[in-house]
């Protein structure tokens, strides 16, 4: 375990030099170092790090509960609605399209539907950071369509589940979804109206006796709704979401984003371990082809966005570049599909396919400018206007610094 974390480490120091977000790096360390590549193996099975993997996991949908709020639909209104439910009908009607086109299933064809369909809210949130883009008028909507997203996220997750685990019959799903969709609202209910008394459950003023309680909470929940048929995952994200409206939100934030960090790394390393390399040749077409179909997909969203936003050309290549990012729910999906015993071409295809947009997106994102300019519409931000290049030069962060935060 301490050479896999000093693995992925290192192997991320050399890639943030050159600018590359850590999440394909922490998978490419996991494929160097696994038991199908040529050279030293660190572990010869993957399975040695399934129960810290599955903690990385649970953590991260943990953490995603804690940053969202469900005050945050009613703040982006109808604009953010309209733009995050285009961005979705887009990108996950076009992946489950081309996951029947690829003719591997339809279980397959609904897993590559949000595969495809759904950004990767941490490489996101980096690139904005990186590229000082935090202050423009297009990062809003941006991140309104990563809220509309997670909520998508969370119901898919549930009703994909059922169908995964193999029902028998129509009526067994039906059951199998109506039990998880059940313990779903209930989550929801405790989320919305037992703040209050969570709060006080949670409240003290010791930092480790509150790492443990909100630890025990989400691992604990994240277990029971396996049993009811809702991933691990989302039970994690409810827990999160409940316990960050609580007066512990902020500082719970602050102490789980270590543990974060480092166990989300072994989830992303762990995922490397069980790709084999020599899979990848197989899948390379369907990978291409998907990455242009995903290229095309965010141009596409990004041009409806700038329409509702009313934003010019480098707002709508800001976007589009910035949203074609896809990350950690694919490696989600993509270990259920493993779970399940899908279709084995699954695994290699998603891994390629998330390490090669995951190095695009801020490559793309940072020479944003260069699609602005063959881009339809009025030339600049629009809204105010954000800078002329993309944050991808000097001129660019300039102009930025300039813009106020449209909230």
């Amino acid at each position: 375990m301490g050479g896999a974390f000093l693995a992925a480490a290192v192997l991320a120091r050399l890639g943030g030099r050159i600018g590359l977000p850590t999440i394909p790096l922490f998978i490419l360390a996991g494929i160097l170092l696994g038991p199908h590549t040529p050279g030293y193996t660190l572990l010869s099975n993957p399975h040695d790090l399934e129960m810290l993997s599955a903690l990385g996991l649970v953590l991260l949908l943990f953490y995603l509960g804690l940053e969202f709020h469900l005050d945050d639909l009613k703040t982006g209104g109808r604009k953010m609605a309209i733009a995050g439910g285009t961005y979705l009908v887009l990108n996950v009607g076009a992946g489950l399209g081309f996951g029947f086109a690829l003719g591997w299933g339809t279980s397959e064809a609904l897993v590559l539907a949000g595969v495809l369909g759904i950004s990767s809210s941490a490489i996101v949130t980096k690139i904005l950071v990186d590229l000082k883009r935090i202050g423009n008028p297009e990062t809003r909507p941006i991140l309104g369509i990563i809220v509309v997203e997670d909520v998508f996220l969370a119901l898919y997750l549930a009703a994909l589940q059922p169908i995964l685990s193999g029902a028998d019959s129509l009526s067994a799903m039906l059951v199998d979804g109506g039990k998880a969709f059940g313990f779903l609202l209930l989550l929801a209910l405790a989320a919305r109206f037992g703040t209050r008394i969570i709060g006080k459950l949670m409240n003290t003023k010791d930092d480790e006796l509150l790492v443990i309680s909100f630890l025990g909470a989400a691992v604990f929940v994240a277990g029971i709704s396996e049993m009811f048929g809702v991933a691990d995952a989302i039970g994690a994200f409810m827990v999160g979401l409940m316990l960050g409206s609580t007066a512990s939100g902020e500082r719970i934030l602050k102490l789980v984003h270590p543990l974060r960090d480092a166990f989300g790394a072994i989830f992303f390393f762990a995922f490397g371990l069980s790709i084999d390399p020599g899979d990848l040749p197989s899948v390379f077409w369907p990978v291409v082809a998907a990455v242009v179909v995903t290229l095309a997909m965010n141009v596409a969203a990004g041009l409806a966005a700038s329409r509702v936003y009313d934003f010019g050309t480098q707002a709508t290549a800001n976007i589009a570049t910035t949203l074609v990012a896809r990350g950690e729910f694919a490696l989600i999906l993509a270990t259920m599909a493993a779970a399940a015993g899908l279709d084995k071409r699954l695994s290699p295809f998603i891994a390629g396919y998330v390490l090669l947009l995951a190095v695009l997106a801020p490559l793309a994102a940072g020479r944003s400018h260069w699609l602005a300019r063959i881009l339809p519409g009025p030339r600049g931000g629009g809204d105010g206007g954000s800078d002329g290049h993309g944050g991808g030069g000097k001129d660019g962060d300039k102009d930025q610094k300039q813009v106020p935060v449209s909230v």
